[in-house]
C-alpha cells in the first residue's frame, strides 16, 4: 500500500513539473495572445531560429523586414558595429 501511495505521489509530482516546466512567463502569453500565429511572417521564423543561441546574427535586411512586419517577441539588440551587412 505504501508503494502505491508513493507511485502516485511521484506521479503527481512528475505531471505538474511536466506541466509548470514548459509554460511561458506572463507577459510572454500576454504579448501571444494579441497576436493570431507565433510568428509575423517566415522571415521573423527564421530569424528566431536562426537566433535561439549564441551571439545574434542581425542584418539590415532583418532590421528593416522587423519593422516593416511588426515582429513581437523578445527582443535582440546588438550593437551597429554588429550589424552584418549581407
Amino acid at each position: 500500500m505504501r508503494l502505491r501511495h508513493f507511485a502516485l505521489a511521484t506521479l503527481g509530482a512528475a505531471a505538474l513539473v511536466a506541466l509548470v516546466s514548459g509554460c511561458a512567463t506572463s507577459d510572454e502569453w500576454a504579448t501571444w495572445k494579441t497576436h493570431p500565429t507565433h510568428f509575423a511572417s517566415g522571415a521573423h521564423m527564421g530569424f528566431s531560429v536562426r537566433n535561439r543561441t549564441g551571439t545574434p546574427r542581425v542584418t539590415r535586411q532583418d532590421i528593416a523586414l522587423a519593422r516593416d512586419e511588426s515582429w513581437w517577441g523578445r527582443p535582440i539588440t546588438v550593437g551597429q558595429e554588429q550589424i552584418l551587412v549581407r
